[in-house]
């Protein structure tokens, strides 16, 4: 049962990507819910469908990607019956996205004014004075100081964390429901991501925001997830609680992840990192059983065939055969 509190609930998303080799699968029946105030962290190697993922949620999927779903809904709002004048209503107004790279999801012919105001105009029938007044004030929340100067500059006049600001502040404009931050600190320096993040879990807190953030930085979600969902080759192989999930990994590729992180005072300085063996399979044409048996030290057989979920008590669950792991293997 959904409540009031869950802000967007998919079940069963898929993204199929017609290509001269066939269909690519680049999403496969993926489920969540994402609560007010809540992180959901999507978690996993470059090429898993975390980014398909968010571009499927807020329509902007290539063309020759098809899109189905068993269940969409936003606040309540079957979005699968959603128009597109109703779609276009609600995103960047409800539904607002940080793109993985300021440079080029910002329009280098415009300035930061322009590209500020225009859509708070759009959906807030704003003036231009108004406008103004808001994206002064947004920036200046994010950190950019002289902002009402900034607003007549250009990107490329920028730094890149100062345009990773100027992006979050876009997002934040109309005052959204839901916020999808794409790798929002992949591009910057450690000093600065530090500051980017810290920056968005106090917005969130202040503004009671969903958030869900893709990143492939268990570090990063350590800080700041409330809920992790692992993905691997278009799948959710394992989705909880952080804390349950850091404490107590159930799938074989979350425990691979895991073991890829150096441990402060159990790792030995020049010591060597776990590693996973192997290549994400592709996802072209049809597939069958677990996609990592192939790289999986406890793959069996019957792993080529339908993989049951598998859940607890906590709220955990994983799509694997086995209900727990001997560390040491």
């Amino acid at each position: 049962m959904q409540d009031e509190e869950t802000v967007l609930s998919i079940e069963g998303l898929q993204v199929d990507i017609h290509t001269a080799a066939g269909v690519l699968h680049a999403v496969r029946g993926i489920s969540f819910d994402v609560k007010r105030g809540q992180t959901l962290c999507l978690v996993g190697e470059s090429g898993c469908g975390k980014s398909m993922t968010s571009l499927a949620l807020m329509g902007l999927l290539p063309r020759q990607a098809q899109r189905t779903v068993t269940r969409f809904t936003f606040q309540g709002q079957d979005m699968r019956t959603a128009g597109k004048r109703q779609i276009n209503a609600l995103r960047g107004n409800k539904m607002a996205m940080i793109f993985q790279e300021p440079m080029t999801a910002l329009n280098p012919a415009y300035t930061i004014g322009d590209q500020l105001m225009e859509h708070y105009m759009l959906h807030r029938q704003a003036s231009q004075a108004q406008a103004r007044e808001r994206a002064i004030e947004l920036l200046e929340k994010v950190g950019i100081a002289s902002a009402g100067r900034r607003l007549g500059q250009y990107p490329h006049q920028l730094s890149g964390g100062l345009r990773q600001r100027v992006m979050i502040a876009m997002a934040l404009m109309c005052g959204p429901e839901l916020l999808i931050a794409d790798e929002p600190s992949t591009a910057l320096d450690v000093t600065i991501q530090a500051q980017i993040l810290r920056l968005l879990a106090d917005l969130q807190a202040e503004l009671g925001i969903a958030m869900i953030l893709i990143t492939h930085d268990l570090g990063i979600v350590a800080r700041i997830a409330d809920r992790v969902a692992i993905m691997y080759a278009g799948e959710i192989v394992e989705e909880g609680e952080a804390a349950s999930i850091f404490g107590e990994p159930h799938h074989p590729y979350t425990l691979g992840l895991m073991r890829c992180i150096p441990i402060p005072g159990r790792t030995e300085p020049g010591g060597k990192l776990g590693t996973i063996p192997g290549m994400v399979p592709s996802l072209i044409g049809p597939q069958q059983g677990c996609a990592f048996r192939d790289r999986c030290a406890y793959a069996q057989p019957c792993c080529s065939e339908a993989i049951p979920v598998q859940g607890n008590p906590d709220g955990q669950r994983w799509r694997c055969i086995h209900e727990t792991l001997e560390v040491s293997a």
